[in-house]
């Protein structure tokens, strides 16, 4: 069975197929180009672990380190940016083509807080029964709402009509 590959750098007797590697010592000094055996030697003398840093350079460039330490941080540093990171999500706001001056209004204040939040607005607009032949108005609907959150959304998606809905896609800026 082949040996299950490790993630993260490799270090010491993992560290196969190189002749020589360029080595940087705990103090992070240069000290050139070193055999490889040589270099893990002096990795022991010192108490710490020969870990590679740049695999891919000719030679490869290794340091000295505590490697138990060095993956720690580097865990650290990873759930930190996981922690950073914010998905982004596409809400939905309902419209109708006969929508109140009020009910438009609530509307509007959840759009603003869905941009505030940093989310994609989809706004449908689904046209009943015979509402359908007067595509117009609910277009001059959505070029109100584009208007009024120009400020702080750009469109993503122009108004399109899908069977008796008409969408529009709004993105924060």
């Amino acid at each position: 069975m082949p040996a299950p590959q490790k993630d993260g750098p490799r270090a010491n007797r993992d560290i196969r197929g190189v002749r020589d590697v360029q080595l940087i010592d705990q103090d992070g000094q240069n000290r050139g180009v070193v055999p490889f055996f040589d270099a893990l030697a002096m990795a022991e003398e010192v108490g710490l672990d020969l870990v590679e840093i740049a695999p891919n350079s000719v030679p490869p460039v290794c340091k000295f380190l505590d490697y138990g330490r060095f993956r720690f941080n580097e865990q650290k540093k990873q759930n930190e940016a996981r922690k950073r990171q914010k998905t982004v999500e596409v809400k939905e706001i309902k419209l109708r083509p006969g929508i109140d001056k009020h009910d438009y209004d609530v509307k509007m204040k959840a759009v603003q807080r869905f941009f505030e939040e940093g989310d994609k607005v989809k706004v449908t607009l689904r046209f009943r029964g015979r509402e359908i032949a007067h595509q117009d108005i609910g277009l001059r609907l959505l070029e109100r709402v584009k208007q009024e959150t120009q400020e702080i959304a750009k469109v993503e998606s122009e108004p399109m009509l899908e069977g008796r809905q008409m969408i529009m896609i709004l993105a924060p800026r």
